[in-house]
This record gives structure tokens, sequence and C-alpha cells, in this order.
């Protein structure tokens, strides 16, 4: 068994180099990996990740970006035209179950959500992130054209860069969700084409649209953020971390067997690296099978990596698809999981966030979030941010927050109200949670009477309203490593590490569906049948009648007085 302390190798420098074998380090490199982890319920939790970084500077314009080799050039344009300091855009398809499945290693909402931080130097923000907003609408073929004043906010605290600087001043950045965006091939295509090679090889080759949509859940997301580019952290280099996380269903993918390939998960296998990609691996999640008791791993490896995965220490096998033994005789890769075992129940996560609509009528309601802290003896605190859209008029004097059954003063509140048709209700809370608790927040609101052409298509299906973000320094059970600087696998690396004792996680809530006072729509098509029933029967007879002229004509005469007005005639004779 070999265990291996890093993942990528770090380049050391030596002074002995001879210069005729030294070749230079390309500013840009490009690495990818592949998570598999059996959950507890029998599904199984694919995590794509890959990762590009450019040592270049994008405020000087053309002079630092003249040629690309790895970083997409749409996106390089945009940040250099935007200005922009992080990019972070994720669509979802499906609601990740906490409880089931654990945390994932990046979450997302359901539908699209975008944050970005502008550079201090853009002096209109709001126009700079409406054309930034049509832009990537086009890039990934979505509909955000559709983010306006209306849906966008600005927090204060819940969303901080997560790349180098402690940008402190909220006013340039800008958040903004669509929880009814449908992901489908259209958004897939455009994020495959970003990759350095593209679907044709490496990792790539298994995202197949038709088996990645028929899955319990799926989101991708490209994140454009400023790391360090070596251990000393003297110059930054640009990071673009494009994610796809799917979880395949036991029984409408797996057909009800508890064995998982690559072949029945995507329909494919794999047959070789990126050619070029510094870093290709697959990990298999076998913490809780260090003896082969609950699964059997196919082809066997014996090359094993550890990393501190959201506060817990994990064991993986690696494959390193870089080495051609990988593939074995056949030239394929084809790693096969086959449970022997039931795995029991799954530990309940430290942090859990639900949402919901209580009340009657189409006049009033409330809103319910709770929070678990499942920690047995440790408090912390949470930030709570909620977005509610203008046509749901909350009360906040009703606000109340409850743990124990005792009143939970919240230490920090930021609520910036809504204006009707302009913009929404953003509020942020600094709430203490006790230990083995449920948190409750509620707040009244009141329902609006739309104009009938604000209106959807379907407006009896209802309006939906974003998930609730909670964002929190978790408890570790082991200690973190608060080196960023350290080549880590990319799945562990996302979330700066600033403290051993705990680590950061963001937790979605489920979004709301909220229904409104709609008027009877169906009414005008009714009022049209009336009325062209009226005018067709009423005035149209009328209008015969005014309209008309008549004539009197007499009848044809029958056949015996033709006959006789024939002979009187003969005999000079007047007809009768």
């Amino acid at each position: 068994m070999q265990w291996q302390v890093t993942d990528v190798p770090m380049n050391t420098d030596n002074g002995d180099i001879n210069s005729e074998e030294y070749t230079p380090i390309p500013k840009d490199q490009f690495q990818e990996e592949l998570v598999i982890k059996p959950l507890h319920s029998g599904d199984i939790y694919a995590s794509f990740q890959f990762r590009t970084i450019w040592d270049t500077d994008f405020s000087h314009g053309k002079k630092g970006m003249s040629h690309y080799r790895l970083f997409p050039k749409s996106l390089g344009q945009v940040i250099s035209k935007f200005s922009v300091r992080e990019l972070h855009i994720s669509f979802t398809q499906g609601f990740w179950r906490t409880m089931q499945w654990g945390q994932p290693f990046i979450p997302a909402p359901p539908g699209a959500e975008l944050w970005v931080w502008f550079q201090d130097s853009v002096t209109d923000i709001d126009s700079t992130w409406k054309e930034l907003t049509n832009v990537l609408s086009g890039i990934f073929c979505a509909s955000l054209n559709f983010i306006d004043s209306t849906n966008t906010v600005q927090p204060s605290a819940s969303f901080k860069p997560l790349g180098l600087g402690n940008v402190t001043d909220h006013r340039f950045l800008r958040y903004a969700t669509l929880p009814r965006e449908i992901v489908c091939t259209e958004n897939l295509t455009p994020w495959k084409k970003l990759l350095p090679c593209g679907s044709k090889a490496g990792l790539a080759v298994l995202l197949k649209s038709e088996k990645l949509f028929h899955s319990s859940y799926h989101s991708e997301a490209v994140h454009i953020r400023t790391v360090c580019k070596d251990w000393q952290c003297k110059s930054p280099a640009w990071e673009l971390r494009q994610s796809l996380n799917v979880v395949f269903d036991l029984y409408t993918s797996g057909q009800g067997k508890k064995e998982w390939s690559l072949f029945k998960m995507f329909s494919r296998t794999l047959t070789e690296a990126c050619p070029v990609a510094s870093s290709s691996k697959v990990y298999v999640d076998v913490t809780d099978n260090p003896q082969g008791e609950l699964f059997d791993l196919s082809p066997a490896t014996t090359l094993y990596s550890q990393a501190v995965v959201l506060g817990d220490r994990r064991t993986y096998s690696v494959y390193d698809l870089t080495k051609p033994e990988t593939f074995g005789t056949m030239r394929s890769l084809n790693p096969l999981l086959r449970w022997k075992a039931d795995a029991g129940d799954m530990l309940r996560p430290l942090l859990h966030g639900e949402r919901y609509v209580a009340g009657f009528g189409l006049q009033t309601g409330e809103i319910h979030t709770l929070i678990y802290n499942n920690h047995p003896y440790r408090a912390f605190p949470v930030l709570l941010l909620d977005t509610v859209p203008w046509y749901l008029r909350l009360y906040i004097h009703t606000l109340k927050v409850i743990s124990k059954t005792r009143d939970n003063k919240p230490s920090y509140i930021h609520y910036q109200p809504s204006k009707d048709r302009v913009s929404s209700h953003l509020l942020e809370m600094l709430i203490q949670l006790p230990p083995h608790s449920v948190t409750e927040v509620t707040v009244q609101f009141e329902r609006a009477l739309l104009k009938w052409t604000e209106y959807t298509p379907d407006p009896n299906h209802g309006f939906y309203v974003g998930s609730s973000v909670i964002s929190a320094l978790v408890p570790s059970i082991v200690a973190m490593d608060t080196n960023n600087t350290q080549e880590r696998p990319l799945f562990s690396s996302f979330f700066p590490c600033k403290e051993e004792s705990s680590y950061f996680m963001r937790v979605y809530t489920e979004p709301l569906l909220v229904n409104l006072p709609t008027p009877d729509f169906s009414m005008p098509y009714n009022v049209i049948c009336l009325t062209c029933t009226v005018v067709a029967v009423g005035y149209g007879s009328f209008y015969n009648l005014v309209t008309r002229t008549f004539q009197v004509e007499e009848p044809s005469p029958g056949l015996a007085r033709r006959l006789a007005n024939v002979i009187r005639r003969i005999r000079g004779v007047p007809p009768l």
C-alpha cells in the first residue's frame, strides 16, 4: 500500500540544474479531478473539479492577455472589460438533501445564482452589473438577462471574497438568484466548451447530457478568483474553477441494485487524461470501508490519499490517469463499486436548514426558517441571509428568533426594505446557535396585488422566492490546515481556511413557492365569446333588416294555365 501525502508534486528549485535541461514553466496549468462518494442511502455522488491557473494581469488590458492558451478567452474578456475581481455563477437542477446525503463539496441553491465582486475602479456598479448579466446570459445560454434591480441585493456580511484581498466595501458586491431557472443541455454545452480539452478527452468525456440530467441532483458552476501563485504568495494568479456535482438515484439510475460503475453512471469509461492537464485523478471515498466489509472496489489500487474535507479526515483510493498502468491491458478505466452490506445510518450534519411558508388565505402569511445545530456541546454563530421579493411585504416588527423556547436576540441585523417594483427585501442576521438546538426565525408578510401585466404565463402555479443562505464557521473534528498555498486535492481546497479549529460552511434552504391573489384570467375569454355572440345574433339581425330591400314576386303559373294561355294567344284572345 502506498500513501500519498500531497496529490500534486511541488516544484522545487535546484540551483545545480543544467541550463540545457531547463525548460521554462508555463504561466498557466490545468488540473482535473473526479470524486466518487458512495452515500448511505444507496445513491452515489460524483463531483467533477476542473481548475485552470493563469499567471497574468487583466488590469493591463490587451497587453496582459494577448495570448490565450488554457484560459477561455470569452471569460478573460469579461474579466477585463467589466473589471471583475471575483465571479461565481451556478446552475442547479434539484435540491440537495442534506439529511440523506450529507454536505456537498461546493453548495449551490436550486435555479441560477450569480454573485460578483467588482474592482474599486468601477464607478457605475449598477449599469456594469446589468451589462455583465446580459453578456453572461449569452455565454451560458441562460435567462440571466432577467436579473434586474428587483432581484438584486448587496449583502453586507454573507458573501466575502473567496480569493486574495479582504474587501469590506459591499458597494462593489452584487448578488442575485433566479430560483425558477431550468437547467438543460443548452447550459451544459457552453460550460463544457470552456474546458481546454472540451469533451473530447480527459474526465469531460463522461459528461453525457442524457445521463447527467437523468439524476436526482445536478449542479454546474464557474468560479473565478485570484489566488497565490506560490507558497510565498508574492504575486497573484487567476483561478478558473469549473465544478459539476451530480447524484444518481439508486432506483431510477441504478435499477435498484447497489452496484455502481463509470459505465453505469455515465455510459462511458475513461481511456486517457486530458493531454494538457498537469494532474488528472479519480478519487473514490473509502473512509467507511477500511477493511472492505461494506463494498468491493475494483480494479484495486495501491495509491491512497488522505484529505481533511468539511472538518473530517477522509481516505480515498486514487486512480492517476497520467500513468499508463492505471488503464491496464484493456486501455480503459471503469471502477466498479459493489455493495456487500448495509451502510447503516448516516451521522447527522452539524449544520442544517429548512424553510417553509405558513398561514392561510391569500392576504397574509408567515415565513419560517429552521436552523439546526447538531453539535452535542459546541455553540457557534451563523449568518442568515434572506432575500424576499417586493410583492411579499414583510412586517419586520414581527421578526422573532427562538431557540429552545427562549428568545434569541441577534447580535447583528442588517435590513434593507423593499420598494415596489424597484428592489427586494434584504435581511441579514448574526445568530448564536446553542448546542444541540433548533433555532426558528419567523416573520410575517402581506401579499401584494400585482398588475395584470406582471403575472407570469402560469400565475396559478405560484411565485418562487429564493433560498435562504446560512453561512457559518463550524467546529471541526480534526485540525484544519490553514496553509492555503499547499497543494491539496481540489475538492478540499475551495473555501479558504483561516482557523485550525473550524471550517467554513454555506447551507442553502429550500426555495419557497407562494401563491398571490390572482384574478380570473378566463374572464376576458368569456367576455370575448359573449360579445361576439351578441354582435352576431342581435346586431347582425337588426342590420340585415335595416339594409335589405324587399321585392314582391308573383308565383309562376301552373302547367295547365300556361297551356291555356298558349291556346288563347293562338286564337287572339287575351291571356288569363
